[in-house]
């Protein structure tokens, strides 16, 4: 190829690169679009959102996906009336969630020439109270029902749980004396009932029972396990097989969590199940796509999780029971929690 040629390759691809960026800044600010809402999807205006009580009852707080320059901030509905306009408001998260007034937002910090990444502990006005710099990309985040405990758990190799070829790192902080346990691999593990330790092994989604206990999922050997954790003993327990993902049910009886189906794609393997922690017993709910995210319980009835959506994601709603059909919750919606 001589050197025109390749300078004309050069210009084409540069002219072809700069339109794709301004495409993208004209659709998000677009004033077509409502300037933050994408198309018919949900509008959003700015306002104040608070972790704390509200006078219309429960909110439901979330990562906001509409399009234009509030995306991936934080917004509140009513949990009454999920479609709602949302009310937005800073700061932006990649994945949130709160309780008991404490939130935690894992978020992108944009540099020249990489991103790099933070857990931010919120108060309920949604100040920042102290942040932490993370070791990979957020995927998940928890509270415990006091406020007192928050986890994240980051990608620190592999970007995905459908393949093997991953490593996270999962932490618990503690924000009443800022202790942070960095990595939960190096808790004492007992696996059938025997210690246990292995090079290989992976701990993420932690789901609080209070401000002692949790449940999360560790993986090794080519399996998945639900496991019993103790944050002042800092041990983990298995109880349960093929378990990823877990979220507890706010009366404590019940795990809902991913589980890896035979016969299901590689790259989509998961349905929703509930697990009865007395009793051992597994229920599929109605959801028949595949789930890769860590459900939220709206009550003690009824599951919320993400799907793809035309804007990323959208908040879909399910009966835990196994009964009833899976009903749109919130669009253009990730990570959400109940603020009571």
């Amino acid at each position: 190829m001589t050197f025109g040629r390749r300078l004309l390759v050069l210009l084409a691809a540069a002219a072809l690169l700069l339109g794709a960026g301004v495409w993208t800044v004209l659709r998000a600010g677009d004033p077509a679009r409502g300037g933050d809402r994408a198309g018919d999807g949900p509008p959003a205006r700015a306002g104040a959102v608070t972790l704390g009580p509200h006078s219309d009852g429960p909110r439901l707080v979330f990562r906001s996906l509409t399009w234009g320059s509030r995306r991936d901030h934080l917004a509140a509905v009513p949990l009454a009336d999920p479609a709602a306009a949302r009310t937005v408001a800073t700061p932006a998260c990649l994945r949130f969630h709160a309780a008991a007034g404490t939130g935690i937002c894992l978020q992108a910090v944009h540099g020249v020439l990489q991103d790099t990444y933070r857990a931010v502990v919120l108060d309920p006005d949604l100040n920042e109270r102290r942040h932490y710099d993370l070791a990979g990309i957020p995927t998940r985040a928890r509270v415990s029902p006091s406020g007192h405990l928050v986890a994240w758990t980051v990608f620190v190799g592999g970007d995905s749980y459908a393949g093997t070829d991953f490593s996270t790192r999962t932490s618990i902080l503690d924000t009443r004396t800022w202790t942070l346990q960095d990595d939960l691999e190096s808790y004492a593990m007992t696996l059938d009932g025997h210690p246990y330790h292995a090079a290989d092994t992976n701990v993420w989604g932690v789901t609080f029972a209070d401000d002692e206990h949790f449940y999360a999922t560790l993986a090794t050997g080519g399996h998945t396990w639900l496991v019993a954790g103790d944050a002042v003993a800092r041990t983990l327990t298995t109880l349960h097989g093929n378990v990823e993902c877990p979220s507890l049910s706010p009366d404590g009886s019940r795990v809902a969590y991913k589980k890896r189906v035979h016969g299901l794609p590689d790259d989509a393997p998961w349905r929703l199940y509930v697990l009865d922690l007395a009793t051992m017993t597994e229920t599929a709910t109605a959801e028949q796509r595949t789930i890769d995210d860590q459900a939220l319980w709206l009550d003690d009835r009824t599951l919320a999780y993400a799907l793809p959506g035309d804007d990323g994601s959208d908040l879909w709603a399910v009966l835990a029971d196994g009964t009833g059909s899976p009903a749109l919750l919130a669009a253009a919606a990730l990570a959400p929690a109940v603020v009571r």
